[in-house]
């Protein structure tokens, strides 16, 4: 049972939870800026739960120094956004070991337990004391599994000495944009967005150009609106498929249009993230990029062990692309980690070695989202005003609530935008979720299905819970 009253503070990455700024914007998320934020709880009578977000007094410790010392931080660094799925995420940690009772779908995790022989290999590499530094673009016997996986099951022929291996597929994309993009290029990126392209394709003093999509297409790209933004500064395009935050699976037929297109520019090359692969839906089908005409000299394939084996602790992403690119980025790697941790590629080894897409394991895990999305699909589309594109893969939902924005709920506020009624939810309903203003959409809100059953059935009582008050004041 909670306390009648709490306190948390939590870092300044939260303040990315209130801000308001549009996704191309270059400045700082928000209005807070380096200073902490208050979270007081409080309960009433009734047991709920009440929370007010508010900014300390506190005075930041470079105020306190003296006014010789230069404590200023480098532009690159405060023109990045914070992520507001790390924010919420945090958020909603912090609330729970508070004592306040949160559903938590906010978080791109898999509920299951990493596979027993996944997890037996990583501490058997323990055991036999396989501790030390590996090889900085990964270890040979992790490369050489990496490179019969593509081949096999994406149709794409790499030597080892086209695989980095890296500490999780964040660092992969990021060493990638970095390598290939020159201050003044553009980066062209569909909305919604994985929050952490755009940034990093500022760090690599380059321009994110957002390209919306509409729930109607299912979120997905059309070649006409990217033919109309490729210009000569055009360097790179980030697709990600199955989507996060959509869940959308880009078609054979689709990606086949926009690589025609691409082969019309010179400069263009493809990040095509695929860390979802294997989350997928039947009938939908999978299709690496790299393998369509014309594209393999100019693809980056990005993947990992996190999403499909449950292996997000473990921070084990790669590379696959052209021999040139891929020494580039281990030439970055070298000098930022040097080679992901030794024991995490012997599990990652046996990840690849539970056999296509990885088995019946991986399948039983689907099987499981599915399930789980088939309830929230069905559920979620019950309520007026809702709008939903059936996701073929990953497991979010990425659901248009904006037909409730305008609204005025009691004891909270006005709810005008995804994040403020993103807050609405955890405020006042105790339910976790990323406002769509964080993907480049604000029309929406993301919610992660990864999670057990039970839990998403208490969820959806409470959403709708929360909602039923705002149709009195909003036509829907």
């Amino acid at each position: 049972m909670a306390s009648q009253s709490s306190a948390a503070v939590i870092s300044a990455a939260s303040a990315a939870v209130r801000s308001e700024s549009h996704p191309d914007s270059k400045k700082p998320i928000g209005s807070v800026r380096f200073q902490p934020l208050r979270l007081s709880f409080s309960y009433g009578k009734s047991g709920n739960m009440s929370s007010r977000i508010c900014a300390m007094a506190k005075p930041n410790d470079a105020e306190a120094l003296p006014s010789s010392v230069d404590m200023s931080l480098s532009p690159r660094v405060q023109s990045l956004k914070p992520s507001k799925t790390m924010a919420i995420t945090d958020l909603a940690a912090t609330l729970v070991q508070s004592g306040v009772p949160i559903i938590r779908l906010a978080a791109g995790e898999p509920d299951f337990d990493t596979p027993k022989i996944v997890a037996e290999a990583g501490v058997n590499a323990i055991r036999e004391g396989f501790t030390r530094y590996s090889l900085n673009a990964g270890t040979t016997e992790l490369r050489e599994a990496i490179c019969r996986k593509l081949k096999e099951e994406n149709g794409l022929s790499y030597a080892p000495n086209q695989i980095l291996v890296s500490n999780g597929a964040k660092q992969s994309i990021l060493q990638a944009v970095l390598a290939v993009c020159s201050p003044g290029d553009e980066v062209i990126i569909p909305a919604p967005y994985w929050v952490s392209y755009t940034e990093q394709a500022r760090l690599a003093d380059a321009t994110p150009v957002i390209i919306p999509t509409k729930i109607s297409d299912n979120f997905l790209l059309n070649p006409k609106d990217l033919e109309s933004k490729l210009t000569e500064k055009s360097r790179l395009l980030i697709l990600c498929s199955p989507s996060n935050p959509t869940g959308s699976v880009y078609p054979k037929s689709l990606l086949e249009e926009i690589a025609r297109i691409i082969a019309k520019h010179p400069r263009l090359m493809v990040i095509s993230d695929e860390i979802y692969e294997h989350i997928i839906y039947a009938p939908a089908t999978h299709t690496s990029f790299a393998s369509l005409p014309d594209m393999y000299e100019r693809t980056m394939t990005i993947n990992g062990f996190s999403k499909a084996f449950a292996m997000t602790g473990w921070r084990l992403g790669y590379l696959a692309g052209p021999k040139h690119i891929v020494a580039a980025c281990s030439k970055l790697q070298g000098q930022v980690s040097s080679g992901a941790s030794s024991i995490s590629q012997k599990a990652g080894v046996a990840a690849l070695g539970l056999g296509k897409a990885g088995g019946e394991t991986v399948a039983e895990m689907v099987k499981a989202y599915r399930e789980r999305r088939d309830f929230l699909v069905k559920s979620l589309s019950e309520i007026e005003g809702v709008k939903i594109s059936e996701p073929q893969g990953a497991f979010y939902l990425f659901i248009d609530f904006s037909s409730y924005y305008g609204s005025e709920a009691e004891g909270f506020g006005l709810i005008n935008d995804s994040s403020s009624l993103a807050l609405y939810f955890l405020d006042k309903f105790q339910v976790a979720m990323v406002p769509g203003d964080a993907f480049g959409d604000d029309s929406c809100i993301r919610i992660s299905y990864a999670t057990s059953l039970d839990v998403l059935q208490a969820a959806v009582e409470k959403i709708k819970k929360a909602l039923e008050p705002l149709r009195a004041t909003v036509s829907v």
